[in-house]
């Protein structure tokens, strides 16, 4: 495979793969609509990679547009599809949006590539299709029962691709991404949500001064500290797991692969803060807030499939994550849109 198209490329785990594919040989096309993100990171991780890549402003829900990017593109050999709305929050006050938005704008991606003959797809899905797991580690045959709007868009597309690849002879991977956090290790790339909708970008502001405390929701979990475990992952490394998957999809003949791509170890909320305390040496004031509706005490990854079928595993612990996330935070405290 050479030529990769990747939508949602200039957002936050887009354009750390688009690095890793760059880096990796492969030409890149990025077709994003600012819906989530800016121009900037993707001038960044050009200069970062020393290559450029084709960019298209698109709106997934264009048919027509889109289909016209894969004509001049030429041959496109597989699609790593990330473009969707993401706040769990926001899915459940607005599902109609959530659902037209990445549903439809996924089944308008699947049939342009249909009509061109593009038959390899990695799709980013989430631990969220798990719902409240009845075991943790989860594995990947774990009972999917999403509990909000933004998971139930997740499995919906998890269930199209594996129809489409078993109707058309597709290569599929499902990457069920944990708890994305951190950045590139130059600082010039990272999170940067306008609202944050994950934990560490809220720690990371109050550090920065910009916000005045972290929320933290329920803490009285059974956990080791009564606050919320989760499995987080650096993310360079879900990028590369991206492109460990476009080397499995080479010379796949077709089918679904399903994987948990996460450390299988889990960090408390608390766990969280305090080693962030350490890393950046600012005090991080902390209030405790109620438990938020559908929030689970636990949730970690078994990733055994994802090391053995595709070679890949997390190379990144809490330190590394936390470091890289404050010096992107420190080098640019307002972001991509504060940066000169």
């Amino acid at each position: 495979m050479k030529k990769i198209l990747v939508t949602g490329g200039a957002g936050y785990i887009g354009s750390h793969t688009c690095i890793e594919l760059l880096n990796s040989g492969y030409e890149v096309v990025i077709v994003d609509d600012f819906t989530n993100s800016v121009m900037e990171p993707v001038k960044r991780l050009e200069k970062l990679a020393g290559k450029k890549v084709s960019f298209h402003e698109v709106n997934l829900l264009d048919k027509e547009a889109l289909d016209a990017v894969f004509k001049k593109e030429g041959k496109i050999d597989a699609v790593i599809h990330f473009a969707a709305l993401k706040a769990v929050g926001e899915s459940v006050a607005q599902p109609l949006m959530y659902y037209k938005n990445n549903i439809s704008g996924s089944l308008a991606l699947f049939e342009v590539m249909r009509d061109n003959d593009v038959k390899n797809v990695v799709f980013s899905s989430s631990a969220t299709v798990y719902g409240d797991p009845e075991e943790t580690p989860i594995k990947e045959d774990a009972t999917v029962h999403a509990t909000n709007p933004y998971g139930h868009t997740k499995s919906m597309m998890e269930q199209i691709l594996m129809d489409t690849s078993h109707a058309l002879g597709w290569g599929v991977i499902l990457l069920r991404y944990f708890n994305p956090v951190g950045a590139h290790e130059s600082g010039e790339i990272g999170e940067d949500p306008e609202y944050p909708n994950n934990l560490l970008p809220f720690v990371s502001q109050v550090a920065a001064g910009i916000r005045e405390h972290v929320t933290i929701f329920g803490d009285d979990y059974d956990t080791i500290d009564g606050t919320g475990v989760r499995d987080y992952i650096h993310v360079v490394d879900l990028a590369r797991a991206h492109v460990k998957s476009i080397e499995r999809l080479t010379g796949f003949d077709k089918g679904t692969l399903i994987y948990n791509i996460g450390t299988g170890t889990g960090y408390s909320v608390q766990q969280m803060v305090e080693t962030f305390r350490q890393v950046s040496g600012k005090e991080i004031k902390v209030v405790i807030g109620p438990r938020r509706p559908g929030d689970i005490a636990e949730c970690t990854a078994d990733a055994t499939l994802a090391n053995k079928e595709l070679g890949w595993s997390a190379e990144y612990g809490l330190q590394e994550m936390i470091e890289s996330a404050w010096k992107w935070q420190s080098k640019y405290p307002n972001g991509y849109r504060g940066a000169k």
